[in-house]
């Protein structure tokens, strides 16, 4: 016969069963009494010990920050960031060339990675405080939180350039050179943060073998706090540093539910900061209604209803963010410029591997390889006087000098556009048949290449807020997506757009032309571009 499920208990159930623990006590005789006393302390501290989140203020340090106020760390992360892996991040900017078009976003991978920990910790808290049924132990809290500190540590030279393009254009260059590519598919950031946090958990070991334990840390641990930092991204729950029911502790650094984690909150409120760019969106709020439900048989942290609107700001900050600032049209064509120039530097696209050349791609490999990679490539690149990268010097000193190519034009693409290569076909076209109204400029496409940028709200073109579950006041245990008529009617239709620019990038040869030449040829192609656009391309 199968077994009978063991009868839940209830709180109810609890109290009993203290309430006939403290009789026990009170009839017990002395020296029972006292030896049944020091088994209850040393049982409650046993599980105050696990449970209790508090940690003594003489362990915590302090750091001071201008987006989180004071933020106390636990001493574990503060090795942590005590490490030359860690410190690397200082020289890397969090907008990579946003830096040169908004002055104020001076900011590293540094100071977000600690304010991510920051969040984490304070999220974490939030859930348990609410919520002791969870089960939330120390050492949970502390895998959450060195995840969220250590989620960055893979970013390389000005950040999501090098995953986004420079590793890109160097498969591309092999392929085209026909060189061996050992490079992984699809390689990201992610990656090389697990790779680079094992190389850290190695050196602090060096150090103190016993370090991870004196903080009651395990090996589960560490294979968590990996695991968190690249975000549960299946269904199906193949993960092994926690059981399915802390699912939800997957969702705080890097959520692949629905976007809405800590790292986002940080970054947020500090790239906005520093842009001057207003965030409407208020995470502090919203961390107060964090809750965890179970939702088709998986906990997931969920907000309550009224927090909708908010939920909404935070995805349209994204937008925004990228619609100003990442994307913004003069920061994407200076850091297509500067990947070009560690693509044309990068020792392991020529043949016998040049000694005078950098080791760029091939310095994924290794994680001692790759925390010598940082921003200040520029400098070196710029200060070098080998032949081998002089190509790469001219593209910095176009940069420096603000050479850059010049913006023609913009269009929104409608729903029904086509692709990138008919795109470039058509425009290719329109060249050739536009008869310019100065017969001494002739345009082409070479000289004037497209891009398309993809704009959306975090989950392409779904509404991501279909995504987030809700809790009402009078059903804190019950969540599910938000209805169509408790959110605003002024929300879009559409949640992505994509953006068809053009530039004037003349080559070598025809960069020594004078202004006047440079200004009839940008006019034209202006003019080109506006017929184009009117043309029932898919453009408007």
């Amino acid at each position: 016969m199968p077994r009978a499920e063991p009868t839940r208990k209830t709180l109810s159930d609890y109290r009993k069963s203290l309430q006939d623990l403290k009789k026990s006590y009170e009839a017990s005789e002395e020296p029972e009494k006292q030896q049944l006393w020091e088994i209850i302390k040393d049982e409650l501290q046993d599980i105050l010990k696990k449970y209790s989140l508090n940690f003594s203020k003489e362990q915590m340090k302090i750091f001071n920050d201008p987006i989180h106020g004071h933020m106390e760390l636990h001493p574990l992360l503060v090795k942590i960031i005590d490490t030359p892996q860690f410190q690397r991040l200082r020289h890397i900017k969090q907008l990579g060339g946003t830096y040169l078009v908004y002055p104020g976003a001076s900011h590293n991978r540094f100071e977000h990675s600690l304010g991510v920990a920051h969040l984490a910790g304070r999220l974490v808290k939030v859930l348990h405080n609410n919520q002791p049924e969870l089960k939330i132990t120390k050492q949970d809290f502390l895998c959450v939180q060195i995840a969220g500190l250590c989620h960055d540590l893979g970013h390389g030279p000005f950040s999501h350039v090098f995953d986004g393009l420079v590793i890109p254009g160097a498969k591309k260059m092999k392929k085209l050179r026909g060189l061996h590519d050992d490079i992984p598919e699809n390689w990201k950031h992610e990656q090389m943060s697990v790779q680079m946090f094992d190389d850290i958990v190695r050196s602090l070991k060096a150090e103190n073998e016993d370090v991870m334990k004196e903080h009651g840390l395990d090996d589960r641990d560490i294979t968590f706090i990996k695991e968190l930092i690249e975000g549960a991204k299946t269904s199906e729950w193949r993960y092994e540093g926690r059981d399915e029911d802390k699912s939800f502790l997957y969702e705080i650094v890097a959520n692949k539910q629905n976007g809405i984690d800590v790292d986002k909150w940080d970054y947020f409120a500090r790239d906005c900061h520093h842009l001057g760019i207003r965030n409407s969106f208020d995470h502090q709020r919203l961390l107060k209604f964090a809750r965890v439900c179970e939702v088709n048989e998986r906990n997931h942290i969920c907000f309550r209803d009224k927090e909708a609107d908010n939920v909404y700001d935070m995805f349209r900050t994204r937008y925004t963010l990228h619609r100003q600032a990442y994307q913004h049209k003069i920061c994407n064509i200076i850091e297509d410029m500067f990947a070009e120039a560690l693509v044309q530097a990068d020792r392991d696209l020529h043949e016998g591997k040049p000694e005078d050349m950098l080791k760029i791609s091939e310095a994924i490999k290794t994680a001692e390889d790759y925390s010598k990679l940082t921003d200040e490539i520029f400098e070196q690149i710029s200060s070098s006087t080998s032949d081998n990268l002089k190509k790469s010097r001219d593209i910095l000193n176009k940069i420096i000098r603000r050479k850059l190519p010049k913006f023609v034009g913009e269009a929104r693409l409608t729903e029904n556009s086509m692709s990138k290569e008919e795109l470039m076909k058509t425009w290719k076209t329109a060249l050739e048949q536009y008869r310019p109204t100065d017969l001494t400029v002739s345009l082409n496409a070479e000289d004037l290449p497209v891009y398309v940028v993809d704009l959306d709200h975090g989950m392409k073109d779904k509404n991501p807020i279909e995504k987030v579950f809700f809790y009402s006041k009078r059903k804190p245990n019950e969540a599910s997506p938000i209805k169509d008529y408790q959110l605003s009617s002024f929300l879009p239709n559409r949640f992505n757009e994509e953006m068809v620019r053009v530039y004037y990038k003349p080559s070598d040869d025809q960069a020594a032309e004078d202004k006047k030449e440079e200004k009839k040829k940008v006019e034209e192609a202006e003019k080109c571009f506006q017929m184009w656009c009117g043309s029932n391309f898919g453009v408007k």
